[in-house]
This record gives structure tokens, sequence and C-alpha cells, in this order.
């Protein structure tokens, strides 16, 4: 009751002027935006001009004009045919064309047109209704200009004759309100109303027709709508008065209904309508016609004017119209008539597919949108009745994608589970609408959505440990290899930067990275003898927000280069010659000296080998190809010369080869007291003991030097082990030497050669770091006799270096 109220109360409003409907329609909208729940309503004439206003959305919303641009407010009307227009900017709901109320809703009492309002972020749906008020903008029009009737003369008064009722698209108080006749003695006018509402006029006769006296009678019939002006139209009835026929077709039945499927095909029977009449000759005859139809049903149904057989002859359609009236004349020659009605209801068959109306689609979400998560929001539509307009959606195929009903048959398209876009980056979402009918009916939308890509995959090195060689004495910016990360995202959130990682406390790396391709460069040249191998760590990170990375550990591995010759540590490089004495009856392979050499490369490259350069008598000495031991190759005899000079060529395995020589100084002695009689008494005395002290004092130092340079490169060692562990650095050559088992000596070890007067052999000691020991003295004159003091030199040379 409040609500008929309330609607009573805005029709009043509207008559009474413009203001008071604005102030009924903000009331009304406030009411609904309060509710949230009501329907927007408001009202229009037809034939409006294109633009006009029809409210103010934002006003009757109580929305701020920003809301609308910013959540994409649109207005969609229903079906297929977009009536009006939303202004973002201003708010203000207008019509997008001129609206026909006859054109669009046909002979209905009411027409309503229906739109809705669409609001994203949220997503919001507000209904409204626009009601298009008639105007008087249409004449009330008969079938035909002319309506000829043949009354027999002997016609009593009283008797009624049907006319052509006059048609006015127009409804209500526009419509069809009333007919006139113009002034006429014989007949009058009978205005009546069906059961449908329609009106509808006979002719009346008042008087006697003598067809002697008067043969034609030609009257105005006019038909007047309730306009403001009013409307009207006009249609000329031409009375032919013609000789008796006192019987008229009869019809078996009034009424006939028909009950027929909208699917009928052309040309098959709806129904027979038949009218007797007892006369005979041509008034007997009857001619069937139809008589107040619509000239829609007129375009449906085909009459047989002989045998009154009703066909269709158009496409039927339940959504078109539902129930077909037509009345059928029957007239005999002699022009009498009699009319009988034909309903026709028209039943509905499944003939109509779904319809799938998208109405807002996201055409990109990102991967790690949660579930249920909006995509789209469409609606469907069946214009048959009943289970045939009954529908259902599904999605075809496994998807992780879910239908969620919402109102009036709306739809959304929401995602049901988590979604990676490295496994699927996009998807075709064919939606599937089925109504309920016995033979169902489908139809498909095909609904195309992207993924957009997040950083949630860090890059990935295709090793985790990349191992790179590089010869030592390299060239600066020497690239050595690439290093490799894949990241699984897209766009910038794959894009992989390279880096090396900085740890505190350690040393500049000797390498560099380029960011963007990993290429892997040394900046310095290398020397294997200080660096054999480093690691550095690098790191790969994506550009995204925030970042991703991983490492990899690089190790460059340094090849050795025969950069180093080999060095001697015996005889000592700076001193001319090495003395050594070899008794004169000394056998064959007898330890004249030992040449020690070391080489700071490594591999093949310290490989050393020994041979015999030159030397005084060739075939009196050989040397230890791998041991560089001086060894005489046969017996000495009386003939060798006393002094020998041998020059031993030291050389590496290397590519080009390196090489040093050593020069040995060998004196040939009977004895060694005699020996060293006969060079002393040879020798002036004051270079006696000159040589022999230089090398003794040239030993000491080098040896020493050799010692402290030890110590000082173990301590460093040791250092530099502790603070980096992964690195090993040899101490500057030649302070040590290498192990070799190519002759060289372990590394803190030397020899020391002594011999003494009487003694048959040579001794080679290696427990402790020894010096070499030599005579006192050169060799005595021949009958001298001189101990040796080689014991006790080495014992004071010995407590010196400790």
């Amino acid at each position: 009751i409040g609500g008929w109220l309330f609607w009573r109360r805005m029709a009043c409003g509207r008559r009474s002027g413009g203001s008071k409907r604005q102030v009924i329609l903000f009331i009304l909208c406030v009411c609904v935006c309060q509710s949230g729940a009501e329907t927007l309503r408001y009202s229009l004439p037809e034939e409006m001009e294109r633009d006009s206003f029809v409210a103010n959305i934002a006003k009757d919303l109580g929305l701020p004009l920003s809301q609308l641009a910013a959540r994409k407010a649109r207005v969609v009307s229903e079906g297929n045919e977009q009536l009006f227009r939303l202004n973002q900017n201003t708010g203000v709901l207008t019509v997008k064309e001129s609206l026909d109320r006859e054109e669009i809703c046909l002979q209905s009492d009411t027409c309503t047109l229906i739109f809705k309002i669409f609001f994203e972020n949220p997503l919001q749906l507000i209904r409204g209704e626009v009601e298009i008020r008639d105007i008087n903008d249409n004449s009330p029009l008969f079938p035909e200009k002319e309506m000829v009737l043949e009354i027999p003369e002997t016609t009593s008064p009283g008797s009624r004759f049907p006319l052509e009722s006059a048609q006015d698209k127009d409804v209500g108080i526009n419509g069809l309100q009333n007919y006139s006749l113009g002034p006429s003695p014989h007949f009058s006018l009978a205005i009546g109303t069906g059961k449908d509402g329609v009106k509808y006029v006979e002719l009346v006769l008042q008087r006697q027709l003598d067809r002697e006296e008067q043969g034609e009678l030609n009257l105005l019939l006019t038909a007047t709508d309730g306009g403001s002006p009013p409307r009207s139209g006009t249609a000329q009835v031409r009375i032919v008065v013609v000789d008796a026929n006192d019987n008229i077709p009869a019809f078996e039945r009034e009424v006939y209904e028909v009950r027929l499927a909208e699917n009928s095909p052309l040309d098959q029977l709806v129904v027979r309508v038949a009218a007797a009449d007892p006369d005979e000759g041509s008034y007997g005859e009857v001619r069937y016609a139809f008589t107040q139809t619509s000239e829609r049903s007129r375009q449906l149904f085909q009459l047989n004017p002989t045998t009154g057989e009703i066909r269709v002859a158009g496409n039927l359609d339940f959504e078109e119209a539902k129930t077909h009236k037509m009345v059928v004349k029957a007239t005999d020659g002699g022009g009498l008539s009699a009319h009988c009605k034909v309903l026709v209801e028209v039943l509905d068959v499944n003939d109509n597919a779904p319809e799938i109306a998208l109405t807002s689609l996201t055409a990109s979400i990102p991967e790690d949108a949660p579930p249920r998560t909006v995509v789209a929001l469409f609606s469907v539509r069946d214009r048959d009745s009943g289970d045939n307009g009954r529908t259902e959606c599904s999605i075809d195929g496994d998807l992780p994608f879910s239908l969620t009903p919402t109102f009036d048959n709306y739809y959304e398209l929401r995602t049901s589970a988590a979604l990676d876009r490295e496994r699927t980056a996009e998807y075709n979402i064919t939606i599937t609408a089925t109504d309920w009918g016995r033979k169902r009916l489908s139809s498909r939308k095909s609904i195309f959505v992207q993924l957009s890509d997040v950083n949630d995959n860090p890059p990935e090195f295709t090793q985790d440990v990349y191992t790179m060689w590089v010869t030592e004495n390299n060239s600066p910016m020497l690239r050595i290899g690439s290093m490799k990360a894949t990241d699984a995202d897209a766009g910038k959130n794959a894009r992989v930067n390279y880096a090396l990682v900085r740890q505190e406390g350690k040393e500049q790396p000797e390498v560099s990275i380029n960011a963007e391709n990993g290429d892997v460069y040394i900046l310095r040249p290398l020397d294997y003898e200080k660096v054999r191998a480093f690691e550095v760590t690098v790191r790969a990170a994506d550009g995204g927000s925030p970042p991703l990375s991983a490492q990899a550990v690089l190790r460059v591995v340094v090849r050795d280069e025969n950069d180093n010759a080999p060095v001697l540590l015996h005889p000592a490089p700076d001193s001319s010659a090495t003395g050594e004495l070899v008794p004169r009856w000394a056998p064959s392979g007898y330890l004249v000296a030992k040449v020690v050499a070391v080489d700071a490369d490594a591999g093949q490259n310290a490989w050393l080998s020994y041979e015999l350069a030159k030397a005084t008598e060739p075939g009196l000495f050989h040397v230890g190809l791998h041991s560089g031991e001086v060894r005489t190759a046969r017996v000495v005899t009386e003939r060798d010369a006393a002094r020998q000079r041998l020059i031993v060529l030291v050389r590496d395995r290397g590519q080009p080869p390196r090489s040093v020589t050593a020069t040995l100084a060998v004196a040939l002695v009977d004895g060694f007291s005699e020996a060293h009689l006969r060079v002393r008494e040879e020798a002036p005395a004051a270079e006696s003991d000159g040589p022999l002290t230089l090398y003794l004092i040239a030993s000491l130092v080098c040896v020493s030097a050799l010692f402290l340079a030890t110590a000082v490169a173990a301590l460093v060692v040791k250092v530099r082990r502790a603070r980096r562990s992964e690195t090993e650095t040899l101490p500057t050559f030649p302070t040590t030497a290498p192990e070799s088992t190519a002759g060289s000596l372990p590394r803190s070890y030397l020899y020391d050669v002594c011999f003494a007067a009487g003694t048959v052999n040579s001794e080679f000691r290696f427990l402790r770091p020894l010096f070499p020991c030599f005579p006192a003295g050169l060799p005595p004159a021949p009958g001298e006799q001189r101990i040796s003091v080689c014991s006790q030199d080495a014992a004071n040379l010995g407590g010196e270096g400790d």
C-alpha cells in the first residue's frame, strides 16, 4: 500500500509540474541509495530529441563525479540496442536517439526500458527503469478509406452492421476514444468495448430502406482519440441497397480457438471456418474475408475466400506475439454477412539458443592473483519461455576458473586456483550456455585471458661451479669464458645482471664480469708462480622489484708458462768457477761434483736435464741426465791435464726450452797432501788463499741469504694461508727451491762435499743445511804434508749458518 501511495504521489507530481517531479525523483534516488536494493525509476515522454536529459545519475546516487570515471561507470540497456548514454564527467543520463514508443513497445499499455549501471573497483550493478510516456503523435487510421455495405431493403430497423475499426498506435488517453457519424436519417452508430478493451463500432439501421426511393447512401465515419489536441481519422461508408435477401450466412461457431506451435511450417492448415446460407443461387454463395484483423495477423495467416481455410503464411514467433485474434466475415451473394472470431494461441518451442553478452572483461591479470578474483562479468538470455528459457553455464575443459551466478542471469568468471605464468601464460576460456528444453540448444563464448608476469622466480645458473683456465702472462682484459643464468620470468623480471660478490678482508679479485652477458675477463697479467688458482662468487640478479638473485662459484685456474729459466744453486751463479779436487787414482764413476738447479715453473716446464756442454777432456767426465752428478767417465791417467774446465748445461723441457750453464774447475791430484803442497809451491804466496777464501765467503753469503729467505718465506706463507686458505701462493724465487725428482734437492737441504787427505771416497750428507767444504788451501807442494781442515771449516760454517 505504501508503494502504491508513493507512486500515486509521484504521478501527481508529474502532472503538477517539472519541479515537483524532480523533487520526487530526488527523494526516490535518496531512498534507492540508502537501501542499496531499490531500482532507479524515471519517466520520459517519447519523441524527445537526441541527447535529451533523462536524469542526473551521480546526484540521484549521491556519488561524487570523480567516482564515475574512476570506477568506469557505464550504462547498458537490455537487449542488443543501446538506447542511453552516461556522461562520466557530468553524471547525466541522456538518450542516444529519439525514442518512438510505438516502435519500441508496439501496442503495450506500458513501455518500460530497463538499463543497468555498472561500476568497477569494486564491481557494483544498479538497475534502472525508464518509462516512455505516450504522446499523441498518431492519428486513428481506418484499414480502408472506403467501406461498402450492401444492405437489403428488407432489413428491419434496429439491425446492426459491424464496421472496420480504426487503429491508433497511441495508448491510454491518446488512443482511440470515440466514433462519430455524419448526419443521416437512416443510420446511427453504436459503440461498444470488447472483453479485450478494444472499442468496436456498428452501424444501426434506424429507418426502413427503400431501394426505389434511394439506392445508395454515403456516410462519413470519423474516429477521434483523446489527446490534446485530439487527432482524428475518417472513412467513407457507402451503403448499397439491394433487393431482398432474407437469409444471412450463419457460422457453425461464433469463436474458433486453435493452439499452434511457433515452428509450424508454411501452408499448414490452422482452421476451417464455415458459414451456411439457406438461400439459393447467388444469395446462397458465401465468400470469406478478414475484417477487424491487424495487419500483422493478415501477414501471418492466409484465408481462402471460397473454402474458409486459414493457413500459415508467415513465420510464427512466440517471443513476438503469444496470441493472434482474427475476425472472419462471411458474405453471401446478396450482400448479407455474418462474423466469427478466430483465436490462435502460439505455443512456445525451443527455437532460440541462449545468448551470451559480455559486460566486463579484465584481459590481463597478474599471475599472483588470489583465488576468486573476478575476471569477467557476462549475462545469459534465452528468449524462449519456461524450461526452454531456463539456462545453465559451464566452462569447457579443466581450467583454474569457475562461474558464480549473481543476479538477473548474470555470471561472474572467477579464478579458482593459484595461477603460474611460467606453466601457462594465457588461457582461452570457452563458456557454454545451455537451455533446459527437450531439444537442448547451446551457444558458446570464448574469452581470452593473459597472465601478467610477477617476479617469483630467481635466476638459475647452469652450473654451481664454473672452472675456467688461463695461461699466465696473459694480456689485460682477456676474455676467458662466460657464465650463464636464466630466469623463467618474462620482461624486466627475466633480465639478468651479473656482479662479483665482494668479500670483506679479501683483496680485489683479478677478474671482472660483464653485467649484461656474463662474460668473464682477467683484468691484469697473472703469474703462476704467485697465484695458481683462485675462486670468486658471482651473483646473478633479475630486474624485478624486489630483485631475486642466485650465486655461483667461479674458479680460475692458472696454467704455467715456461717463463722462468733454471736457477743454479750449486755452483753459485755469481762465482766464475768452482774448484773441485779429483785424485788421479779416481776410478771410473767417481763423483766429482753435483750441479744443483731449480726451476720456478711447474710440470714439464720445471723438469730439468743436465748435459756436458764443453770440457777440457770431453771423454774424461760425464753428467747424469737427471741427477746433475758429474762423474768420471773412465780412469784418470797421468796423461790427463792437471786442470780441467767443465761447462754443464742445465735445460728445462718447456716450449721453447730455457737453460743455464754452470762452470766447474777440476784439479787432478795424486794425493790431497801432495796436491796441496804442489799447488802452493806453484802459486804465488799472495794468491794462494785468495780464490778459496772468495769461494768460501761467496758460499757462506749465498747459503745464509738462502736460509734467511727460506725462513721469511715460510713465515709469509703461514700468514697468507691463515688469511686465504683457498689460494696458495709460492714465495718469490729463488728464496726457496721446490722439490723435484729430476735431480733437484729438497727445499731446505744443500749438500756438503768434504775431502780429507788420505781418504778414498767422497761423502754426501743430507742431515741438515750444510755448506760446501773445501781444503784450507791449495794442494801442497810435492813432499809437503798438510792436514785438511774440512771438518773444522764445515763445523764453523755450520755454526755461522745456525
